[in-house]
């Protein structure tokens, strides 16, 4: 199940890279994981899950979505047309390839902590926190099994 795909703390972990990758940013990161993408494209299955989950409604369109199928060994990253503004138009792409070399080597909490704290790195250049920002999205790993 996709739901006992890390440990709790492994979840744990990630949660606190999400926190943190969020500290200083308006921006919004969320990680989604299922066992089978659905369509069998996971970046179409990303984007189909940024609305979805709402973070395409953040004030900034600054979400950023790492989705993993596990069951698939797919995964995407998709970020919210507010940051993808900002970002070079091969950055998904530069901390997805960073990301599969952790995942080759069975390294799946490390390189999700990665990809999620650079792309944390961006949102702070590019959204700065404001004093009236707030967390518009949850923290917490999605999941669906199918």
């Amino acid at each position: 199940m996709a739901a006992d795909f890390f440990s709790t703390s492994q979840k744990e972990l990630v949660l606190k890279e999400i926190k943190e990758a969020e500290l200083d940013t308006s921006g919004e990161i969320r990680v989604h994981i299922e066992n089978h993408c659905k369509g069998g494209n996971a970046l179409e299955r990303g984007i189909e899950l940024l609305y979805k989950l709402k973070m395409t409604e953040t004030a900034q369109r600054n979400g950023v979505l790492f989705y993993l199928a596990i069951k698939d060994k797919k995964f995407a990253i998709i970020g919210d047309e507010g940051i993808n503004k900002k970002v070079p138009s091969d950055f998904w792409d530069q901390i997805k390839n960073d990301m599969s070399i952790s995942f080759k080597e069975g390294k799946f909490t490390e390189g999700l902590s990665k990809g999620i704290d650079e792309a944390g790195r961006q949102l702070k250049t590019h959204f700065p926190f404001k004093s009236d920002d707030q967390n518009e999205l949850s923290d917490e790993i999605s999941f669906e099994s199918n």
